[in-house]
């Protein structure tokens, strides 16, 4: 079981291209702080816009870089069946602990469809399958149900709840079983989800404040959730700030701010607003992340 503070790595570019040393600190950077994981290629590394030959690149110098010091949750999902399958292949080749699979967006399956989706792809590898939940995004929204029929499939293993729905947490576990792995997608909302009984996070501020992300969950993890709280009172502001305009631009420009890679992004996002970039700097005092 997957526990405690995963960071959603953002993919650094420079002049357009990926920006591999930047990438190599920033883990560094991260396991250093006492992240629990790492999580690349996933919506905050910009995986709509990454070429194959990128995303199999990215993947493979996070296993590298990380060198078994932490485990590896890839980024595989795809709209298309056979892409989400090539990229788990791939991953499990290189040796990433478990594989990162979000609900297919644009397409709107039916439950059926998720459930065939998944099993085609968990039934064709070995390697651990988390399932993203992500309706925002993908706009489809699985079902309990849909999860508790693929939970009986080995290899999957649980979910990233990204739905900032609390109490769906209470509901996974009574429906599914304390086994299911809950992840939370979401970090406004992590605490009131550990509390529910969840188990950890894939988190987008982790990028800018891994030591802060990853104390909060060992608080959580150890039940100390007044200390927890005490953490979570000095990320709150940040949380919030870091989705006032299109991810990773927020979280690309606070990375800058704190001098670990560039703020460039990719088409069509783009980098954010000087109003937004006050907030986000007020919110990196409040962490005490910077003077």
């Amino acid at each position: 079981m997957f526990k405690g503070s995963f960071t959603a790595l953002i993919t650094p570019f420079k002049d357009g291209q990926f920006d591999e040393e930047s990438f190599r600190s920033l883990i560094d950077f991260q396991i250093s702080s006492g992240i629990h994981g790492l999580v690349p290629t996933g919506t905050t590394g910009e995986s709509p816009t990454l070429s194959h030959e990128e995303h199999i690149k990215i993947v493979e110098v996070c296993i590298e870089q990380a060198n078994k010091k932490v485990p590896i949750i890839a980024g595989t999902g795809s709209n298309s069946t056979d892409e989400a399958l090539y990229l788990t292949k791939h991953a499990e080749k290189a040796g990433a602990d478990a594989a990162l699979v979000v609900t297919p967006y644009y397409n709107k399956p039916s439950q059926e469809g998720l459930l065939q989706h998944f099993t085609k792809i968990a039934n064709s590898v070995n390697i651990p399958i988390i399932i993203y939940n992500i309706p925002s995004r993908s706009v489809v929204d699985m079902s309990n149900e849909t999860m508790a029929k693929l939970f009986e499939i080995e290899n999957i293993v649980g979910v990233k709840d990204a739905t900032a729905d609390v109490p769906r947490v209470y509901f996974t576990k009574t429906d599914i079983g304390e086994n299911y792995n809950m992840l939370s997608g979401d970090d406004s909302t992590t605490l009131a989800f550990m509390l529910y009984g969840g188990h950890g996070s894939i988190s987008v501020t982790s990028n800018i404040a891994p030591k802060l992300c990853s104390d909060f969950q060992n608080l959580c993890l150890e039940k100390r959730f007044d200390e927890a709280t005490s953490i979570n009172d000095l990320l709150m502001p940040l949380h919030r700030a870091l989705f006032l305009e299109s991810s990773p631009g927020p979280v690309k420009y606070a990375a800058k701010k704190l001098g670990l890679c560039s703020e460039e992004v990719r088409l069509p996002v783009t980098t954010i607003t000087n109003t937004t970039k006050k907030i986000i700097d007020d919110a990196l005092r409040h962490a005490l992340l910077i003077n």
